[in-house]
């Protein structure tokens, strides 16, 4: 377990990868947990050697909400923007596209395959922080970074102090950005990555995979992380001027692997994803052929 001053990193199985993700936790006399998508085990430890007396969520997605279940006594808050949304399966649906692709009768096909701690991870959440605000947790001090574009209200947890800053789903993966629920915007996306850059921090956690970078690290590889926004524009503007559809489009595997589209959550994520980008190159789809068009 890693430990840069009073920040534990905790990690989840695999690297932390999806469905998981890594989690901080303060060890100062308030207890806080940053993110519960850790090893279950290692989050069951840490509350019995330290006690968890508030856990907060960096946003709803249920890989940062994970094990919310496993500490039903505690605080749970979330970021002001996301409160509403994650209430109710029904905003989460909208939120992800799953409303826009599929309408109601999708929602309701969806809502039954969601495992039941998964909306009992989001029910739990009872309050909010504020952004942009210091917060003492003991002598620790955190600001939340609004940094939208993943979601529309991810916050970044940054300790100015220590000069560390938790960049939760800027992951730096070969997957590259996601922004593809309809909460999620490509330009913003850009701007809270290169703001993350501006920060006066020394070193960079993400919340999958590799996990730990320097400034320098960091710097260098998100360059690369955000040109992959640029290839996607590419290859979409590539197939649109070959004559594709918008279904046609969809089943290429632009973001996810061909295969991966038979699974239904991936498949809308695809279209959503794609729609941005279309809109971003500033191409029209025809409602009633899925024809693209470039605006002339």
């Amino acid at each position: 377990m890693q430990k840069i001053g009073p920040i534990m990193i905790l990690e989840g199985p695999n690297n932390s990868k999806v469905p998981y993700s890594r989690s901080l936790f303060i060890d100062c006399p308030d207890k806080v947990l940053i993110d519960s998508g850790a090893d279950a085990k290692i989050l069951l430890d840490i509350n019995q050697e330290y006690g968890i007396e508030l856990i907060i969520n960096t946003h709803y997605h249920p890989d940062h909400t994970r094990h919310n279940h496993l500490f039903s006594g505690v605080k749970k808050c979330i970021n002001p923007i996301e409160f509403e949304t994650a209430k109710t399966v029904e905003g989460v649906a909208r939120a992800n596209g799953v409303y826009q692709e599929w309408g109601s009768a999708g929602v309701e096909k969806w809502k039954k395959s969601l495992p039941q701690e998964w909306t009992q991870n989001l029910g739990e959440i009872s309050g909010t922080y504020e952004y942009e605000t210091d917060y003492l947790f003991g002598d620790v001090k955190v600001q939340f970074l609004h940094t939208p574009g993943h979601t529309s209200g991810l916050s970044c947890p940054y300790f100015p102090d220590q000069g560390v800053v938790f960049v939760s789903d800027y992951d730096m993966t070969s997957f590259g950005p996601w922004y593809n629920g309809t909460d999620g915007d490509i330009d913003n996306f850009i701007a809270s990555g290169k703001r993350l850059l501006a920060l006066d921090a020394d070193v960079y956690i993400t919340g999958h995979q590799k996990g730990t970078f320097s400034r320098q690290e960091f710097t260098e590889k998100m360059e690369k992380f955000l040109h992959i926004i640029d290839r996607r524009d590419e290859t979409i503007d590539k197939y649109v001027r070959q004559g594709m559809t918008f279904e046609e489009l969809t089943n290429i595997g632009i973001f996810y692997p061909k295969k991966s589209l038979e699974n239904s959550i991936f498949r809308t994520w695809e279209r959503s994803g794609i729609r941005k980008h279309l809109q971003r190159l500033g191409i029209s789809c025809s409602t009633s052929t899925g024809e693209l068009l470039h605006a002339k």
